[in-house]
């Protein structure tokens, strides 16, 4: 029987939706946690092998303990995954200290941890990327800035999601921004006017998607985190060719194996110095899951079950998971401290049988998702927007 060592198996709360599946699939899954055991979901304890408590897992020494405990106890480790951008670097150190061969290992992070990395492979999937400066002192980046133009976007080479990522739109913002004295590197970009779209897919051990789909991120995932703005994507019910042909050009480049994968592209809004409006340019690369609610979204759009077609591709590399009527499943979360013109009475009473789950989403999540979220399922895209318009009408 495999062993699969889960990272932190209770973030999000809808991940013990992969242990189940693995557990379903025959595998020992092995939980490593910093929330009390009788703190877990009952679906997540039923799914779990054996549960081992850590007082952080911001502590490798302790991580390293407990998969040294599970190795002890039941065998070699096959697999480890916490499918979770901020643990991607940890978890393939662990892989690379208990000689699991599946996997990222630490020479794959620079490639897909670091963004100026990252283009590189985009180039050599044909794909265009922006052009970049690693920032440095203010002389460096005015060049830059002299030969692209305001505004600029600075994020840092390593981070995760949209942390600490700022637009600058003059030299007054620069000025505030380097003396703020940031120590790790950050890299410089120019702005592109695009509209974000992406590329999930689940890849087997050969490289080769055996699901795919990809979501229209409506809202700007930068302004809702800065400006405390609300926030709106949406699975799509068919994915554009130039996507998933832009999707699988890139999973070559990367040499992605035995993933669940997000890539982010933008598609151009106007004609600008990267392409003509409408094409297909490079963002950044996720070698995870899309996050939060996301995994949900893909089975309402899709009518399947993604975590059982991930779980197949670990146990058996291949499903046979079917995939039914494809439609469009939007989220739309509201900010708090908003004048909205409806209630969320109305909104749930108008859209009715479309709207699939509502809740309160997550203090971890709400930086970047908003604070009050809504699912919703419609056959044509028309109605994702009639329907995002009137939940984030205001008075």
């Amino acid at each position: 029987m495999a062993n699969f060592i889960f990272i932190s198996p209770n973030f999000p709360d809808n991940y013990w939706h992969f242990c189940a599946r693995l557990r379903e699939n025959g595998l020992n899954v092995l939980g490593i946690g910093d929330c009390p055991y009788d703190d877990l979901r009952p679906e997540l304890k039923a799914a779990l092998t054996e549960y081992y408590k850590v007082s952080t897992l911001e502590s490798y020494d302790e991580v390293y303990r407990a998969c040294a405990f599970f190795a002890f106890r039941y065998g070699r480790i096959d697999w480890l995954e916490s499918n979770n951008e901020y643990w991607l670097s940890r978890d393939a150190q662990l892989r690379l200290d208990f000689n699991i061969s599946t996997g990222l290992h630490p020479e794959d992070m620079p490639h897909v941890k670091a963004k100026s990395a990252m283009k590189d492979c985009y180039r050599a999937a044909g794909i265009p990327v922006a052009r970049y400066h690693m920032v440095d002192d203010k002389a460096g980046c005015m060049a830059f800035i002299n030969q692209v133009g305001w505004p600029v976007i600075v994020k840092p080479d390593s981070g995760v999601g949209a942390s600490s990522t700022y637009r600058l739109e003059k030299e007054a913002d620069l000025d505030a921004f380097l003396a703020e004295g940031h120590t790790e590197p950050f890299i410089m970009e120019e702005f592109i006017a695009g509209e974000v779209q992406t590329f999930d897919a689940i890849i087997d051990s050969k490289g080769e998607p055996i699901f795919e789909t990809g979501n229209v991120t409506v809202s700007n995932i930068m302004d809702v985190v800065n400006d405390a703005d609300n926030s709106m994507f949406y699975i799509r019910g068919a994915l554009p060719e130039d996507i998933r042909k832009a999707g699988r050009a890139a999973v070559k480049a990367f040499g992605v194996k035995s993933r669940f994968i997000h890539f982010e592209f933008f598609r151009l809004l106007k004609d600008q110095h990267i392409g003509k409006k409408g094409d297909v340019v490079a963002l950044e690369v996720n070698l995870r899951p899309s996050g939060g609610i996301s995994p949900d979204m893909m089975n309402y759009a899709n009518a399947t079950d993604v975590y059982k077609i991930w779980a197949d591709m670990v146990a058996f590399d291949r499903t046979d998971k079917p995939v039914g009527q494809r439609k469009n499943c939007v989220f739309a979360s509201r900010r708090k401290g908003k004048n909205f013109a409806y209630t969320n009475e109305y909104i749930r009473e108008k859209y009715g049988a479309h709207i699939v789950e509502e809740a309160p989403v997550p203090e971890a999540l709400s930086g970047a998702m908003a604070d009050y979220m809504f699912l919703a399922v419609f056959e044509n895209e028309a109605d994702v927007y009639s329907f995002a318009a009137d939940v984030f009408k205001q008075v």
